[in-house]
């Protein structure tokens, strides 16, 4: 919360605009996107331009009213105009019409450095940033430890307000902030943030690399307590992982604790598949009757699209706990509650993020793309986690002198070490 007035203020002229999310800043993963696997090749047509609720761009109506915009700016636009860029932000209006923070449209440039960025190695300054649901300021979740981000001095729960010459408002995408952030290694940037505790704006330049961030890692702790972290769910996560719980096994564990907090989500089926990795496959749910149901999607006519099942034979026979926290957001949210629902772990932590619908990004056929929301998902016990989020069942705040570590050891770890108290 910014408590100093005249900070307040500035924050307050630069988010005005509405009070309308977390990315990797270099990967740019969309927070929890719940991104699914499928990559839609789009047919456009004057039918696929109207949409459901009427609203038709080939309308006279609108054709007028476009053309006496255009009149203005012809006649009377100071500065030379880019038809490219009108061009461009005109499909950006269509999607940003949708009033939907997770539904955007990509240029060609964008759509394929994002289809890059999945693939655990990409170039940034190594943080992962979230847009606050309540306030619509951008903050930064954790910097990559070891990352520019973290050597030029950024720390959790930064809120960032200008990144170079750009000035933030809340109507602002997270994508579009993240595209201002990124950029070729070797270049710089500078990021102007706001920290609670110091009584002026902090600006770093820092200077983007080279960033890898294996999405997975494990480790044997006191006791036999087996300790995986997944940080988000690439294409290549399930394989990490179950190598991961392999390992933990042959080593004897005697429990395993998941860490998934500040995890921004990430494809649906990599999700399904590390779960189902857990599961028995004929293991029902509370308030379900279908054997090994991980996860189902439904469409805004309450059809169901989906149903994600445990089909691999495999389950791990073991207590486990998951650590959640606010920053944990879509597939960590799957992950988290089918757990829950299976009776398979006990959660540790804080109300994770509450972002519960999937997107599925659509390639257009000039190689530009649009990534639109079209399903909501439930957990096997029938559970909606949108806007609601996972509750734990051991709720423990992260220590406050904690709360601005980049790395934190578990020792003094109180979240990680109440899971493990759980596990005895």
């Amino acid at each position: 919360m910014i408590k100093d007035t005249r900070l307040r203020r500035r924050i307050a002229r630069m988010f005005c605009v509405t009070l309308s999310g977390v990315v990797m800043l270099g990967a740019f993963t969309s927070c929890g996107s719940g991104k699914q696997d499928k990559k839609v090749e789009a047919e456009t047509s004057k039918e696929s331009a109207k949409d459901s609720d009427g609203f038709d761009p080939s309308s006279s109506e609108v054709k007028k009213k476009t053309e006496e915009i255009e009149k203005y700016i012809d006649e009377l636009y100071y500065f030379d105009t880019d038809e490219e860029k009108q061009e461009e932000s005109y499909y950006e209006g269509l999607m940003e019409g949708l009033d939907d923070i997770y539904s955007t449209y990509y240029t060609k440039e964008q759509y394929e450095e994002m289809m890059e960025d999945d693939s655990g190695e990409f170039e940034g300054i190594g943080a992962t940033v979230s847009k606050n649901q309540e306030d619509g300021t951008i903050y930064v979740v954790k910097p990559i430890p070891g990352s520019p981000a973290e050597k030029a001095g950024l720390l959790p729960g930064d809120v960032i307000v200008k990144v170079g010459d750009l000035e933030l408002t809340t109507d602002m995408e997270l994508d579009y902030v993240v595209k201002h952030i990124r950029g070729e290694k070797g270049t710089s940037v500078d990021i102007e943030v706001y920290r609670e505790e110091e009584p002026d704006f902090l600006t770093f330049t820092i200077t983007r690399d080279t960033i890898t961030n294996p999405s997975v890692a494990h480790e044997m702790l006191d006791d036999k307590i087996g300790y995986i972290q997944v940080e988000q769910f690439n294409e290549n996560t399930p394989k990490l992982f179950k190598d991961a719980v392999d390992d933990l096994q042959k080593q004897d564990a005697k429990a395993i604790v998941f860490d998934l907090r500040n995890n921004p989500g990430g494809y649906v089926t990599s999700v399904t598949e590390m779960l189902d990795y857990l599961i028995e496959d004929d293991l029902v749910a509370d308030g379900n009757d279908t054997p090994g149901l991980l996860l189902e999607t439904r469409d805004k006519n309450e059809d169901v699209l989906e149903q994600y099942k445990c089909s691999d034979g495999h389950s791990v026979d073991l207590p486990m706990a998951v650590v959640v926290n606010g920053n944990s957001a879509s597939a960590a949210e799957i992950f988290t509650g089918t757990l829950k629902d299976y009776d398979k772990a006990t959660i540790v932590g804080t109300t994770t993020y509450g972002k519960g619908i999937v997107q599925s990004v659509i390639k257009l056929k000039d190689g530009s793309a649009i990534k639109l929301t079209i399903a909501q998902y439930f957990t096997p016990s029938g559970n909606t986690v949108h806007k609601v989020g996972i509750e734990p069942d051991v709720e423990v705040e992260l220590d406050e002198e904690l709360k601005k570590k980049v790395t934190i050891e578990h020792e003094e770890d109180n979240q990680l070490q109440e899971a493990i108290k759980q596990l005895d």
